[in-house]
């Protein structure tokens, strides 16, 4: 009878330990993958919605906030990720409709329009500066102030070079015969060659910049090679 009694606490003992294991684990699992907020959910939504083009769309935006990322944590430097996450997936909305402004510079026109956008999502708006200012110093040719800025400006000029950069230019290229053919997007990949390795400005992507150029590099010589001189390109 004893035995039995003992049998049945330590079983009700078992019992209670894998509750508190299994409710510690859930509990570990939801801290270290909190939910989605729901801007960044709408954000994101209006971003694919919207932001369709094989060189600036969607895709481009979520490499550079994920290469932007991964680029601070190489120089050990904290972000404000609300901020980052906002200025990488509508940097370039003013490349689109219905925000686009004809003749006006497409960061110009994102930073005057991106709060209009994120005040509809529930973005915490007293960080709307700093998101300003990351979209509008993102071209690789503007002097970004302040950590994201910098890293939203070095992600997106590195996706300019390596092999994602070609292939960015190449998708310019017109498959119904209308222009831009393939000689007259090489300008662009020349261009990009010249001018971009160096105003890549944080240590990280500085360190990232050799790899990508000598791929870019690479590719340009091999095609012009493969095409005599692009003659048959």
């Amino acid at each position: 009878m004893i035995v039995r009694i003992v049998l049945s606490c330590f079983k009700a003992a078992l019992c209670c330990s894998a509750l508190v294991l299994i409710s510690l684990g859930t509990a570990i699992a939801a801290e270290q993958n909190p939910p989605v907020p729901d801007w960044r959910r709408k954000v994101q939504e209006l971003a694919a919605e919207h932001f369709k083009h094989p060189a600036w769309g969607y895709s481009h935006s979520s490499r550079d906030y994920r290469l932007a990322r991964e680029l601070a944590e190489a120089d050990h430097v904290q972000l404000d990720d609300d901020v980052l996450f906002a200025a990488a997936y509508l940097h370039d909305m003013g490349m689109f409709a219905p925000w686009a402004v004809p003749k006006r510079d497409h960061a110009e026109v994102a930073a005057d329009r991106v709060a209009s956008v994120l005040k509809e999502t529930s973005f915490p708006m007293e960080k709307i500066a700093k998101v300003e200012n990351a979209i509008r110093t993102h071209m690789y040719d503007r002097d970004p102030q302040g950590s994201e800025a910098l890293y939203l400006h070095d992600a997106d000029a590195l996706d300019w070079l390596g092999a994602i950069g070609a292939a960015r230019i190449l998708a310019l290229i017109d498959a119904k015969g209308g222009k831009p053919q393939g000689p007259e997007v090489m300008p662009m990949l020349d261009a990009n060659m010249a001018d971009v390795p160096g105003r890549v400005l944080s240590p990280a992507g500085r360190a990232r910049v050799p790899e990508r150029q000598a791929e870019l590099e690479r590719f340009l010589r091999d095609l012009r090679n493969e095409t005599g001189n692009l003659r048959d390109f």
